[in-house]
């Protein structure tokens, strides 16, 4: 981007180039001219700006994440208005996600993956505990710094396990189909425990390099949850051990 195209929100947070880009909204990696330091700045589709629903889901998304101070939960430390749209400003996290690893990479190494998918049981158990659902964990979502320390991002759908909302209401289906709980994939509300099985799926994804269960559709799925067994981890990939096969299967 030019100094001539150059966009400033708030008067600080100085747009550099675009580095992803989801269903709701794109990142942008900025630089906060007051702090002076890189910061991401998730900006909402002007397309949704307009709708109150989303609008909602998106200041949640802000103020839910703005209160989970953990070392593997990416820090957000603003969010506003501007230009007919919304923004989040979050913590820059300078690496890659964990779903560049694995269609680079490739099946992770066991100790590798087991420490993974333990950083992701450490902010899911805190989120939890502050009375938060993730409701969408899986490997896009997880970002692995340069030294190594892995951070679980976007809370953009996640719930307060005491909240009401029109959004998040029972039958509502939200989250990416192929890490769903069984509950969320039939419609059923998620809880603590959906984020725990949708971590055994990520962790079974590390450690093979494939789905528990490939399917194409919501229905599919949970008819393939409720009458399939996956292949056992340690037929699959013989690297991993059964004491680890058994720990993701449970």
């Amino acid at each position: 981007m030019s100094n001539r195209e150059q966009v400033v929100l708030n008067g600080r947070y100085e747009l550099q180039r675009r580095v992803g880009r989801g269903g709701m909204a794109e990142v942008y990696l900025a630089r906060d001219r007051l702090l002076d330091r890189p910061v991401a700045i998730k900006i909402l589709f002007p397309e949704f700006a307009t709708d109150p629903a989303f609008v909602a889901r998106f200041r949640r998304e802000a103020q839910r994440a703005a209160n989970l101070n953990h070392p593997n939960i990416v820090g957000v430390y603003d969010w506003g208005k501007e230009r007919g749209t919304y923004y989040i400003v979050m913590e820059y996290v300078d690496g890659r996600s964990v779903s560049d690893m694995i269609r680079n990479d490739g099946p992770l190494d066991p100790a590798q993956a087991a420490g993974i998918a333990a950083e992701v049981a450490s902010a899911l158990g805190f989120a939890h505990r502050n009375g938060v659902v993730h409701r969408d964990v899986k490997p896009g979502n997880l970002l692995r710094s340069t030294d190594g320390v892995v951070k679980l991002a976007d809370f953009g759908i996640a719930k307060a396990l005491s909240e009401e909302s029109s959004i998040t209401q029972v039958g509502a289906v939200l989250g990416t189909a192929a890490y769903l709980a069984p509950e969320q994939a039939t419609g059923v509300e998620a809880t603590a425990r959906s984020d725990i099985y949708s971590l055994g799926v990520v962790a079974y994804q590390f450690l093979s390099g494939r789905l528990p269960y490939e399917a194409t559709t919501l229905t599919e799925l949970a008819l393939k949850q409720q009458r399939e067994a996956p292949p056992l981890l340690d037929h699959v990939n013989p690297e991993v051990t059964p004491e680890l096969a058994a720990a993701v299967d449970r």
